[in-house]
Order: C-alpha cells, then structure tokens, then sequence
C-alpha cells in the first residue's frame, strides 16, 4: 500500500503542479474541470446512484454546470455564488455536529444537489482566486494551509490525541489534532505575511482567515467522511492506487477555497 501511494504521488505531482501554476488561465480553468469532473464521478456514487448511465449523466450536469459558469463570466468573478457556498457549509457542519440524529440531507436527490454546489463552487473558487492579481501566491498560500492543517492533524492527534473530535463521523480525528493542523495554518499564514509585507491590520486579518479556512479544510473531510459512512463505503473509488479516490484528495481544498477566496476578495487583502 505505501509503495502505491509513493508512485501514485511521485506521478501525479508533478501533473498537478503543473496545470495548477505553469498553465494559461484557459488551460487552469480546463485542468480543474477535470478534476472536479472526476470528483463528480465519485460523489454520483455518494449520492447513492448506482448505474453507470445515472452517474455518467451527473457527471455531466457537474461539466455542462461549470461551462454555463464559464460562459457567464469568463473572467472569473464569482463572489455571490461562492457566498452561498460558504453559507452552505455552515449548514453542513449543522450536520456533521449532528450526524447521526439529524435528517436533511440523506436522499439521493439532496446528496446530488449538494454535490452539484459543493463541485461547482469548488470550481469557482479555484478560477476566481486564479485571476486575482497575486493569484499564483495565493493558490499557493491556499494548497499550504489545506496540506498544513492535514499534517498538522496527523502528528499532533498522533502525539497528544485522546479526546475524539467527531466520533460519530470519523473515529480517527481528535482535538488535538484539530488544534495542531490550525496552529500549523497560523504558521504558514504567518510566513506569508512577512512575505507579502502586509501591513498589521491585513496581516492580522489574513491570519484570520487562514485559520477559518483551516477549520473549512477539517470540515470538508468530515463531511466526506459522513456521506460515506452513510453509503457504507471506505474510499470514494480506486481511481488512484493506494491515495482512494480524487474526493479522498481534495474533500478539504473544495470546502476551504470558498471560504479563503471569499475572505480574500472581501477585503482585498494582497
């Protein structure tokens, strides 16, 4: 298993790497469609669709759903929707506080619904923040805090964890680790205003809001982890060896780039 996630990782990367910063905006934008068409794959299976046909008809609607946004706005500018994105994930962590007890979201209709927002807008984010004028930095700033707040997590839980954050959900996190992956989002939110030399307002600001996005990024895997744990599955597919599914990759990035994006354009803080 852990030599398939290394030569899973070791090819991938440099792929990834690639089409997020040394592409035309064009080609960025046709890179993560991609990705989000692969995650649309996965989450028809969320959803509890089962025939090829029916999922490859969601997939579908997710790709024809990001191209009227294209066409809509070329260029890019999505706040208001991505407003109702962040507002959904607060619904979303109503749930996941709740989970098992509260309904709302178990049919098959609701998950696809919410998988059409939660992709699309994961989309949306990613392009807008792409053509913001310090855009490379700050995508860059963004894939930081989401890996942070996940290796944070993971040494922190393993060195201290006791006490479980979301038993119901995913047995494995703990409070410890939910504050040692948002300390080491502090951490890199702090490099990065040195390295922007933001003034202390902006500075302090963006500190902020590296570290809410930091809690989004640990809500998005929970929220993955809740669906899945209702449809009775471990991974959302195989589709890369040893690393699960592409949702298992970016369940953080698609509910933290609304949030961070959102908080960025609000005040236009780089």
């Amino acid at each position: 298993m852990l030599k398939q996630r290394v030569w899973t990782a070791l090819v991938l990367a440099p792929v990834v790497l690639a089409g997020l910063f040394l592409s035309s905006f064009e080609v960025f934008k046709l890179f993560v469609a991609l990705i989000v068409a692969l995650g649309a794959w996965e989450w028809s299976n969320l959803s509890g669709l089962k025939s090829y046909t029916s999922r490859f008809a969601y997939s579908a609607l997710v790709c024809a759903l990001i191209a009227l946004a294209n066409f809509v706005s070329p260029a890019g500018q999505f706040e208001l929707f991505l407003s109702v994105s962040v507002l959904f994930w607060l619904l979303a962590l109503y749930w996941v506080l709740k989970f098992p007890s509260i309904s709302g979201w178990q049919a098959v209709w609701h998950r696809g619904v919410i998988g059409l927002l939660v992709l699309v807008s994961s989309w949306m984010a990613l392009v807008s923040i792409q053509r913001h004028p310090g855009g490379d930095e700050l995508l860059f700033m963004l894939l930081l805090l989401v890996w942070g707040a996940d290796i944070g997590a993971y040494f922190a839980g393993k060195t201290w964890g006791n006490k479980k954050l979301a038993p119901n959900v995913s047995p494995g996190k703990t409070m410890a680790g939910l504050w040692g992956g948002l300390t080491t989002c502090g951490l890199i939110a702090s490099g990065f205003v040195i390295y922007l030399e933001l003034e202390l307002l902006a500075g302090v600001y963006l500190l902020l809001l590296s570290v809410v996005a930091g809690l989004a990024s640990v809500l998005g895997d929970l929220f993955e982890s809740m669906l899945k744990r209702h449809r009775g599955i471990k991974d959302s597919s195989h589709l890369l060896p040893g690393h699960g599914g592409v949702l298992d990759r970016i369940d953080s990035i698609v509910s933290a780039a609304p949030v961070f994006v959102l908080g960025v354009y609000a005040l236009s803080i780089v």
